[in-house]
């Protein structure tokens, strides 16, 4: 798996898609929140569920299915949240949410992400797997190994992230620019 961080970071960065200023703060720590919410899984372990089994680690809730159901709750949740339509809350709850099972495809160990459950529960892998793999236990991340991890997560998806909000705020500012009104000057409404 990818740290939390990471996943959080790819989700704020596909926000970007969907900024506005009127839309509230908690959305965003929504699906800041919705991209770490699959690993919930783990807690499996404890109660005996196997790594490769429906309920194990990146099986149902890494499944695009998963991620459909929490983004129909969130969106149930924040259906009269000003500044995001319906859809819009969805479709970005929705990707937060998936993108957790993409990154962690991106990793090389594990059993890969059951993308298709509950149909199939078959493990997937990205052909290409260049992201560290994060150990599930929080004690074990804090050593040298870390430094390793988070210098690969920094390269294949902060970075990566970041580019990719920068430019989709970029190109929104100069549609915003294109389609502003002109502000009307002078007129029986204004007196100077």
């Amino acid at each position: 798996m990818a740290t939390p961080i990471s996943h959080a970071f790819a989700a704020l960065s596909v926000g970007s898609c969907f900024y506005r200023t009127a839309v509230p703060k908690r959305v965003w720590v929504a699906a800041a929140l919705c991209s770490a919410i699959p690993d919930l899984d783990a807690i499996g372990f404890r109660f005996g569920v196997r790594y490769g089994d429906f309920w194990g680690h990146r099986g149902f809730t890494h499944s695009l299915v998963f991620a459909a159901l929490l983004a129909g709750a969130v969106t149930l949740v924040f259906r009269h949240t000003v500044g995001i339509t319906r859809i819009s809350l969805f479709i970005y709850m929705f990707v937060a949410t998936a993108s957790h099972g993409l990154l962690d495809a991106m990793t090389n160990g594990g059993l890969g992400v059951a993308f298709l459950a509950p149909f199939d529960n078959q493990r997937f892998f990205l052909p290409w797997r260049p992201v560290r793999v994060s150990p599930i236990a929080v004690s074990r991340f804090f050593s040298l190994r870390a430094i390793g991890i988070l210098k690969t997560e920094l390269i294949w998806i902060w970075l990566p992230s970041a580019v990719f909000a920068l430019a989709v705020l970029a190109v929104r500012s100069k549609l915003w620019a294109g389609n502003e009104k002109p502000v009307k000057v002078g007129g029986a409404g204004n007196r100077t």
